[in-house]
């Protein structure tokens, strides 16, 4: 089986260097710069598997049709990278990969249902520059179909990905994704002050800013019928729990979890972009639900403006001070239930 990875980015890179050390055939596509390091130098991935570099192969854009393409770019990328390619995609089999809930509605502009098999990664990396990524935790990979069940040629997929991951599949891979949003709920705060996950939920005025802006986010799933689905390794409840307990237990938590995933400095998705000097997935994560509000005819007006507030610093270069998103948000005054 032939898989092209597009996208030499922290996941990208991560999934194409352990599939190549697995022995399988892989294609990593990147950009100009990323094909120049890793041609020359090979993957450096370092982290919860130790310390390596691995001679991946890499071009800077598809050169023949592969079995299966799996698509690690930003969801605002994939319309744009699929008309570019549209010669060597058509007919192909492609497995999505991104956060949020839009990246298959997109795909399906492109290519027929029965060909896009859906995915939700849960292992972390963090991209450090063009030829070297940190592989921050392990997790599972899962995979389903929202077109209906798991085909042969899928299943054939499964088993080669197994060879370097934990796959697991499932049949509501939807609902899976839209808890897996609520768990980049907490990517955008981070971005806004340009520090990593660790040290900005050692605050805890910040975790409780995060567990905020997941209230007002599953609250407005619940005005639309969306019911979350669990994960394997993390029960919906939980989310359901952290919305309904005291504020400040709530923070605890996400201060516990957030400063231990990882040894290395973990950024989120979300400032990684931005570090990168490229536009960010936020409206795909905290904006979808700002995006459900105004089709509700109601406000979500803390991810509202922490959307914007991530929008900003994309475009000034800038990032906010802590004390300054405190003030924004009045967190010192909230009232702690």
């Amino acid at each position: 089986m032939s898989i092209a990875v597009i996208g030499a980015g922290a996941i990208g890179s991560v999934v194409a260097a352990y599939l190549t050390r697995a022995g399988k055939d892989v294609t990593l596509i990147g950009r100009l710069e990323q094909v120049d390091a890793i041609g020359k130098q090979g993957l450096h991935v370092k982290g919860a598997r130790g310390v390596e570099t691995i001679a991946v192969k890499i071009l800077p854009q598809l050169d023949c049709r592969y079995d299966w393409v799996v698509m690690t770019v930003k969801t605002q990328d994939l319309g744009e990278l699929c008309r570019q390619n549209q010669r060597f995609l058509e007919g192909s089999l492609v497995l999505s990969s991104q956060n949020g809930v839009q990246a298959d509605q997109i795909l399906s502009q492109f290519f027929p249902a029965d060909n896009i098999c859906s995915s939700i990664v849960m292992f972390g990396a963090t991209y450090v520059k063009a030829g070297e990524v940190v592989f921050n935790f392990e997790g599972d990979w899962i995979l389903g179909k929202v077109s209906g069940p798991i085909d042969d040629k899928t299943a054939e997929l499964i088993e080669t990905l197994k060879g370097a991951f934990s796959v697991i599949v499932t049949d509501n891979i939807m609902g899976m994704k839209w808890t897996k949003l609520f768990l980049n709920f907490n990517n955008c705060i981070p971005a806004v002050i340009g520090k990593s996950m660790q040290e900005t939920f050692a605050d805890p005025d910040l975790c409780r800013l995060s567990i905020l802006l997941l209230k007002e986010g599953v609250g407005i799933l619940d005005r639309n019928g969306v019911q979350l689905v669990s994960l394997p390794q993390f029960p919906a409840e939980r989310v359901y729990g952290m919305t309904k307990m005291p504020l400040d237990q709530a923070a605890m938590i996400i201060n516990k979890t957030l400063t231990g995933l990882s040894k290395e400095p973990l950024y989120g998705s979300i400032l990684q972009s931005i570090m990168r000097g490229r536009p960010s997935e936020v409206d795909y994560i905290n904006g979808q639900v700002v995006k459900m509000a105004a089709e509700l005819n109601v406000q979500a007006p803390l991810n509202d403006k922490i959307v914007k507030m991530v929008h900003q610093v994309e475009q000034r270069k800038k990032y906010f001070s802590v004390e300054e998103i405190k003030e924004q948000f009045d967190i010192c005054a909230t009232n702690r239930k």
